[in-house]
C-alpha cells in the first residue's frame, strides 16, 4: 500500500495533493522506476475519495513523465532513464528554456478554480459559478455625477495621504445609515477597508497566531477559508443545516458550537447568519440569542459577515448579530460589494472602539489607508439618497430572479432532489440524489452550455460530493429558466443510466453445461 495521506480539511485541492505526494515518492525512491502503483479505482477506495480525483492526479503525472498507463496491465513508474531526467531539474523549465514559474505556485486557490470555470466559458454559456452583484443594474450616470462632484470640490484632498480609519465623509454617511437601521454606533466604532476579504485578513493580523482555534462554518465562502488557512489557524467546523423542521433549524448547527466550545479552547468564531454562502440559509432569532449566550458564557468572541443581510427579498428582517449583541462580543464586517459595486472595494467594520483601534493600526501596516476617490464617491452617492433607491431596485431584480430560479428547479426537477429557499441573498443550495457526484454532472452540463459551483469547493471537512450551489443575482430570469432546464435534463440522462445498469447487475447469469 502506498504511504498517502490527504487532507480534506486543506484549501489544497485533493488531487493536487495527491500528485505532489506521488512525486515526492517517486524522488525519494519509496516508488522505484516499474513498480506497478494501483489502478484509479482501487486507490480512490483506500482514500476515501471519488475515482475522479485520482484520475486527474495520474493524468497530471502522466503529462509530466512520471508515470505511464497501459490498457489491460495496469499503471506504473516511468523506467530508470526517465526518472533521471526529471529528478534532478530543481524547477521545470517552459519551452524556451525559461522558469516555469507555475511549478513553484504553493497551491490553487478555490476562487481562482471557481473564477475560471466563468471565465473560459463561451459568450453562450450560462453561468451560475458566481455569487456577485448584476452589471446592469449599476447606476452608471448617478456614479459618474457623484464623481464629478467629488473631483469639483476637494479634488487636491483626496489625492492626498488620509486617515487609515477611513475618509471622514464616508464614515459619517455610514454612522447615519447604521444609526437609521437600530444601530448604536459612532464615529469610534467604524474603520473603512478594502472589502470584506481585507477585513477578515486584518482580524487574522490582530488577533490570531500559529495554531490558534478558529471555529467556522462547514461549507463557507472559500476565500475567508484560504485566509484563515494562510495564517497557519487550526480550523474546526460546525455544519450549516438547509433544512428546518421540529428539531432542527436552518443555518449553522448552534449545539455544534457550543459542543466545540465545552472541548477546545477556540479564539474565535466566523459565522455568517443571513443569507449564508453557500447555502443561502438564514439563522432564526432564537438561534441567534442562543449563539450568543454561549458566547458570552465561553467569551468567545464572534466576527459576523454580514454582507448579504441587505438583500431581503421576503420574510421579516431579523436583527444581526450585532445589534443582537450586550456583551461587546461581535466584530461585524460589513461591505458595498454585494450590495453595490464590488469593483470599489470598499467595506467596513462595526466592533468595540478597542478594537477599531487595534485593527486601525494593523491596516496602517498593511496598506495605509483605502483609497480616498471610491470612499469619497460613495460618501456623495449615499448622502444624495442614491443607495437606498439602489438597494430596492437590486432587491427587487433579486426577488424575481429568486422566484424565476425556484420556478424552475419546481417544474424541472427530478425526485430525490432538493434546495433550498433563501429569504435573500444571491444563491441557491442544491442537493443531488444520493450518490451522484456534482462534478461529475458538470462535466456534462458544461458541454451544453450550463456551468455552476460544485459542492466540494465549499468544503474544508467531509465534502457532500452531490451539492452544488446556484448563481442566481447575475443570470436573466430568461437563461434561468433555460439554464435550469438543461440541468434537470443532464441529471435525468445519468439517472437513467445509473437505471440501466442497475437492472443489467439484477439479470441472472445462466451457467453454461
Amino acid at each position: 500500500m502506498i504511504p498517502l495521506h490527504l487532507q480534506h480539511e486543506s484549501h489544497v485541492p485533493l488531487y493536487i495533493q495527491l500528485r505532489d505526494q506521488i512525486r515526492a515518492l517517486v524522488y525519494s525512491g519509496d516508488l522505484r522506476p516499474g513498480e506497478r502503483i494501483p489502478a484509479s479505482r482501487e486507490l480512490a477506495t483506500q482514500l476515501g475519495v471519488h475515482r475522479t480525483t485520482v484520475a486527474n492526479a495520474y493524468a497530471e503525472l502522466e503529462s509530466e513523465g512520471f508515470i505511464s498507463g497501459h490498457v489491460g496491465r495496469g499503471t506504473f513508474i516511468r523506467g530508470e532513464s526517465v526518472v533521471r531526467k526529471i529528478s534532478p531539474l530543481p524547477h521545470p523549465t517552459s519551452v524556451d528554456g525559461g522558469l516555469r514559474w507555475e511549478s513553484l505556485f504553493a497551491d490553487e486557490r478555490v476562487q481562482e478554480l471557481l473564477s475560471r470555470l466563468t471565465q473560459t466559458a463561451s459568450r453562450d454559456t450560462i453561468s451560475f459559478v458566481l455569487a456577485t452583484p448584476a452589471q446592469h443594474l449599476f447606476p452608471i450616470e448617478e456614479l459618474r455625477k457623484c464623481s464629478n462632484a467629488v473631483w469639483r470640490r476637494e479634488a487636491s484632498e483626496i489625492l492626498q495621504m488620509g486617515p487609515s480609519d477611513g475618509y471622514p465623509p464616508l464614515k459619517q454617511a455610514l454612522v447615519a445609515l447604521l444609526r437609521s437601521e437600530g444601530y448604536e454606533a459612532g464615529d469610534e466604532n467604524l474603520l473603512i477597508t478594502d472589502g470584506g476579504q481585507q477585513a477578515l485578513d486584518l482580524v487574522c493580523k490582530a488577533f490570531l497566531r500559529p495554531g490558534d482555534t478558529v471555529l467556522l462554518e462547514n461549507p463557507m465562502y472559500p476565500g475567508a477559508l484560504a485566509i484563515f488557512t494562510g495564517a497557519r489557524a487550526r480550523i474546526l467546523g460546525v455544519p450549516v443545516r438547509t433544512e428546518s423542521g421540529p428539531s432542527a433549524t436552518p443555518g449553522a448547527d448552534v449545539s455544534a458550537i457550543e459542543a466545540v466550545l465545552m472541548q477546545n479552547r477556540v479564539k474565535m468564531m466566523v459565522l455568517t447568519p443571513d443569507f449564508h454562502n453557500p447555502t443561502g440559509t438564514t439563522l432564526p432569532l432564537a438561534e441567534r440569542r442562543r449563539l450568543l449566550e454561549i458566547a458570552a458564557r465561553f467569551q468567545v468572541p464572534i466576527v459576523e459577515d454580514h454582507i448579504y443581510a441587505r438583500l431581503r427579498s421576503r420574510g421579516e428582517r431579523v436583527p444581526s448579530l450585532k445589534q443582537l449583541d450586550h456583551s461587546n462580543l461581535v466584530i461585524q464586517i460589513d461591505s458595498f460589494s454585494k450590495i453595490a459595486f464590488p469593483g470599489m472595494r470598499v467595506g467596513w467594520f462595526v466592533a468595540p472602539s478597542n478594537v477599531i483601534e487595534r485593527l486601525r493600526l494593523v491596516k496602517q501596516a498593511t496598506d495605509l489607508h483605502t483609497g480616498h476617490l471610491g470612499q469619497a464617491i460613495l460618501a456623495e452617492y449615499v448622502r444624495r439618497g442614491h443607495l437606498g433607491r439602489h438597494l430596492e431596485r437590486t432587491r427587487k431584480a433579486y426577488s424575481a430572479r429568486q422566484a424565476a430560479i425556484e420556478q424552475a428547479l419546481t417544474h424541472h426537477m427530478p425526485p430525490g432532489t432538493k434546495w433550498t429557499r433563501p429569504e435573500g441573498g444571491m444563491c441557491i443550495w442544491l442537493e443531488l440524489p444520493p450518490g451522484f457526484d456534482s462534478n461529475d454532472l458538470l462535466i456534462h452540463t458544461r458541454e451544453r452550455g450550463v456551468v455552476f459551483a460544485p459542492g466540494r469547493y465549499f468544503y474544508f471537512q467531509n465534502p457532500q460530493m452531490n451539492t452544488l450551489r446556484l448563481g442566481f443575482s447575475g443570470v436573466s430570469e430568461r437563461e434561468i429558466a433555460r439554464g435550469i432546464a438543461t440541468l434537470a435534463d443532464v441529471l435525468r440522462i445519468e439517472m437513467r443510466k445509473r437505471q440501466r445498469g442497475a437492472r443489467r447487475a439484477e439479470v441472472p447469469r445462466v451457467a453454461l453445461v
